[in-house]
């Protein structure tokens, strides 16, 4: 019998998967991640929560304390940057270095042949290529493979999405079927570790470095005003700027030298490029990729992909080029890059 280790948040997805797995004949072992130490009466329900899933299942459960490597290599980094002017989205390097990473490091020490989550994504392994594919999940509305472009060969090989062919309300009344509590259990929401979604508090909090104030200014440099702050803003962001010009009026850049905030219209926001570090594709090695590749790209989570062109500039760096402008593209989140319902991989926006 295969063992798979099933990372569970203790929440209705990775339960629902727990469940499948064992119907598909999987020896499952459940690991809940403690990741974040949650104040201000915030309390995080997610090991007992698990733990009860678990035993209702009747499978081992192990608590893992990755709270000090989340902390270095995931609440840092979105730290550095906001402070850098960008705006970086954490999902990516959680999935990267603590649900990719620590946790295979995990399954390998406990003997699993795999490691599951309750992503809704697919897995397909292409006969004729001789390799693993990322597919978008069945819903496209639950669909998480935006956050999963870093995965490769290797770890595909061993990784289970065994929800990815539901939608979210099967995995709701499978959940009640089968007697788990969780079954109503709300969907997490945004950034895990900021439930109360202050980011300007939480980065306050939790950084030495000082919020330095700065220059609002337009496409010319010439100054408009004074801003509290670069971990305040973000690109297309238009209320709570404190300043007024009588018109519609966006942050359109932030400068993270000099602290410096340009405003703009709306005209302003669209690019036709970007460039991005940090690549990876799933299917091939940088070697591998020959001349421009056509793509549909995401600039966001939730932005609908776009037609384009992506070419290697440097060491996992490349240029990517849109058919139509793209509204907001901002520094720090990824572009993620698909064939129609296919992830081929992403990179960091620079």
């Amino acid at each position: 019998m295969k063992r798979v280790l099933l990372g569970m948040s203790g929440g209705v997805d990775s339960s629902v998967a727990a469940f499948l797995l064992q119907k598909e004949g999987y020896e499952v072992v459940g690991a809940t991640m403690a990741l974040w130490d949650f104040k201000d009466g915030n309390k995080d329900t997610s090991i007992e929560d698990a733990r009860v899933v678990c035993n209702k299942l009747k499978i081992d459960h192990h608590v893992l304390d990755f709270r000090e490597d989340f902390k270095d290599l995931v609440v840092d980094n979105f730290i550095d940057e906001y402070f850098a002017g960008k705006t970086p989205n954490p999902c990516v390097f959680c999935n990267k270095t603590i649900k990719f990473g620590l946790l295979f490091d995990k399954a390998r020490e406990l003997g699993c042949d795999y490691v599951a989550t309750g992503h809704y994504a697919l897995v397909d392994f292409n006969e004729k290529s001789g390799k693993y594919e990322i597919k978008k999940a069945s819903s496209d509305s639950k669909d998480q493979t935006y956050v999963l472009y870093n995965l490769n060969q290797e770890k595909l090989a061993r990784t289970l999405f065994p929800i990815g062919k539901y939608d979210k309300d099967t995995i709701r009344d499978m959940a009640k079927e089968i007697g788990l509590e969780v079954h109503n259990k709300p969907d997490s929401q945004d950034i895990c570790f900021i439930p109360d979604h202050d980011y300007e508090a939480f980065l306050k909090e939790n950084s030495k470095k000082k919020v330095e104030v700065g220059n609002f200014v337009d496409r010319s440099g010439k100054v408009l005003g004074r801003h509290k702050g670069i971990i305040s803003y973000t690109i297309g962001q238009r209320k709570g700027l404190g300043i007024t010009f009588g018109k519609p009026t966006y942050v359109v850049a932030i400068n993270g030298q000099d602290k410096s905030i340009v405003l703009g219209d709306n005209d302003d926001l669209f690019k036709t490029s970007l460039t991005a570090r940090d690549v990876n594709f799933v299917e091939w090695s940088q070697d591998e990729v020959v001349g421009p590749i056509d793509v549909y790209a995401k600039v966001r989570y939730a932005a609908k992909p776009a037609q384009a062109k992506v070419t290697y500039i440097g060491k996992y760096r490349v240029r990517v080029d849109f058919v139509e402008p793209q509204r907001a593209i901002t520094s720090g989140q990824s572009v993620v890059f698909y064939s129609e319902d296919r992830l081929l991989g992403g990179g960091i926006i620079e």
